[in-house]
């Protein structure tokens, strides 16, 4: 009796720790888990993750979403372990946070595009900007390439030649034959509240707090990015985990015709999804 006592008690201690296992966040290679921590901006890319959330449980995926309203915590965290990935960044900004942290991230797959647009409360046209107009844009180094080559595609400014674009920066400007004042002190989260405050005549907005605040970038900007950018915003996750079957899973429904659909009708040229 004592025997089969024992050998119950031993069944259920395995049983109730195989249970607990079952639970724990996804980690690379193998690994039998299926619960993934994601942190996300919350619009578009929470929003986004929300629409798969349900799919990937068929798949057999738990989605734990933790909505950002920075650029800096979701990285902190993927590299301390409190998230198994993260969804809210362009490829040029990833780049530029492993230079200047030693991140050892990687880039899982590309998922959508975010137009970056030109915003005013004084202004309905980009032509009707005067010289010596203010224009306020990030103070994210990784976003000022990308706003720079947008002044220029608009015809505002001309970058010095043989530049690497995408890293320009202010001082790489040859020609401002406006005179236009680049005021780059405001951390790209609070560009909306300028915006709304009147501040400058004029101010460069990322999508995703533009669409947060109400905002949309195809009627309300005054001058938007080309849809061919190449700011794709990518699922990033530590370069251990970049053959998890899970976060496999997450990109594959990510890339879904359902979600990528969804992304279109919702946000109706706003977000452009992507599919590598």
């Amino acid at each position: 009796m004592k025997k089969l006592v024992a050998g119950i008690l031993t069944a259920s201690l395995a049983l109730s720790l195989a249970a607990c296992g079952s639970d724990e966040k996804a980690s690379s290679g193998d690994s039998k888990e299926t619960k993934l921590v994601v942190g996300a901006s919350n619009v578009p890319h929470a929003e986004i993750l929300e629409k798969a959330k349900p799919i990937l449980e068929k798949e057999g995926v738990e989605l734990d979403i933790q909505k950002y309203q920075d650029y800096v915590l979701p990285n902190k965290d993927l590299d301390s372990g409190d998230l198994d990935a993260n969804y809210f960044q362009h490829i040029p900004y990833l780049e530029q946070q492993i230079k200047d942290n030693g991140y050892d991230f990687v880039n899982a797959g590309g998922i959508h595009i975010e137009p970056i647009g030109i915003y005013s409360k004084k202004y309905k046209k980009l032509d009707q900007l005067p010289k010596g107009a203010t224009i306020l844009i990030s103070n994210s180094v990784a976003d000022q390439g990308r706003i720079l080559t947008l002044l220029e595609a608009k015809g505002l400014i001309t970058l010095k030649e043989g530049i690497d674009k995408a890293s320009a920066e202010i001082k790489d400007i040859a020609k401002n034959p406006k005179k236009l004042k680049i005021d780059a002190k405001t951390a790209p989260e609070m560009l909306v509240q300028m915006y709304k405050n009147e501040e400058g005549d004029a101010v460069v907005i990322n999508s995703n707090f533009a669409i947060d605040a109400g905002l949309t970038p195809t009627k309300d900007a005054i001058a938007l990015e080309d849809k061919d950018s190449p700011y794709v915003n990518v699922i990033a996750v530590k370069k251990e985990n970049k053959d998890n079957k899970a976060v496999k899973k997450l990109v594959d429904v990510l890339h879904s015709k359902e979600i990528q659909d969804f992304i279109n009708e919702e946000w109706k040229g706003s977000v452009v999804p992507v599919s590598e």
